[in-house]
């Protein structure tokens, strides 16, 4: 099964789209915070925010959500999205409707979010066209309706968002709203992993270990199936394990599958990963009995090196 993302980061208002009047402060500001100046940029969006500037109180809203520079404060991060929505800031509004999509600082409210998605969306913010892609999709805040998720999905995809490329990969895949193309959903899933996104990463494994619109190639799946296990993605974990276990694409190795299908077991712990993480469980327990306590040994240790390589971001 595919997996569908979302884009549920709160974003800074660049200040490229700062009045000139203002592009001092809102820039040294900005240079401040990505140097984690949390304090410098406070002080200098603070006054700017009370003033009535949009791209101050969205990035003010920013801290709070994040807690850089104050202590987290979501129902403060809400205020000051909601000042610059309110003014038309795009990404102001996108931020205030990941916050009612995901009941930060409000109560959730799907069909609050899918408000204020569509007026950034329809600015042209690529990270609110994808989420208002995933609603249509998902049905959440109004009609599931696949063919409006296609169109949303599209136009984040054509501006070069990854989530988006991803999720319009699976769209083709699945033929929902379009007609099931696999190349087309090939086609999708590489532009997203090649930048890096690591559940496509893991879907373009799938199309070339199945062959859906590929020729069959285990090794090519393997390549695809590692850059998303890197990442820590379960179902690459679990994919990579059992190219090892099988030996398709790869030697067999079986402290190798341990390694990877316990990385799996470990990462798997959000509801829509539960089927992967017990899967992984018990292929893991059933291989175990085919291996001597060395390699068990060895396997338990390959992963605990790699867990405290990858700490959790």
């Amino acid at each position: 099964m595919k997996i569908k993302a979302s884009a549920l980061t709160c974003a800074l208002a660049v200040c490229l789209f700062a009045q000139p009047a203002m592009a001092g402060p809102l820039e040294d500001g900005q240079a401040a915070y990505y140097s984690e100046d949390y304090a410098t940029a406070l002080k200098l969006w603070q006054p700017l925010a009370e003033q009535g500037n949009a791209i101050a109180q969205n990035n003010l809203g920013v801290m709070y959500a994040d807690g850089n520079g104050v202590s987290q404060d979501y129902a403060e991060a809400v205020k000051w999205y909601r000042k610059a929505a309110e003014q038309g800031n795009a990404i102001a509004q996108y931020n205030l409707g990941l916050m009612y999509d995901s009941g930060n600082g409000v109560s959730m409210d799907f069909a609050e979010a899918v408000i204020w998605y569509r007026k950034a969306a329809e600015q042209g913010e690529a990270r609110a066209q994808n989420n208002l892609g995933l609603m249509y999709d998902k049905g959440r805040g109004v009609s599931q309706d696949f063919a409006e998720a296609v169109i949303w999905y599209r136009k984040a995809a054509e501006q070069g968002d990854a989530e988006a490329q991803n999720n319009l990969g699976v769209i083709y895949a699945d033929g929902h709203g379009v007609l099931q193309e696999y190349a087309e959903a090939l086609k999708w899933y590489r532009k997203a992993a090649e930048q890096g996104n690591a559940i496509a990463q893991n879907n373009l494994g799938e199309m070339y270990g199945n062959g859906r619109g590929v020729s069959q190639d285990f090794a090519e799946a393997v390549i695809w199936y590692r850059k998303a296990a890197e990442q820590g993605e379960p179902r690459a974990q679990y994919n990579l394990g059992t190219m090892y276990s099988n030996g398709n694409g790869v030697s067999q190795e079986f402290v190798e599958a341990y390694t990877w299908w316990n990385l799996a077991v470990a990462a798997g712990s959000s509801a829509s990963d539960y089927e992967i993480r017990d899967s992984a469980l018990q292929n893991r327990d059933t291989i175990a009995k085919q291996m001597t306590p060395e390699q068990i040994a060895e396997a338990q240790r390959l992963a605990r090196e790699w867990t405290a390589a990858h700490p959790k971001k």
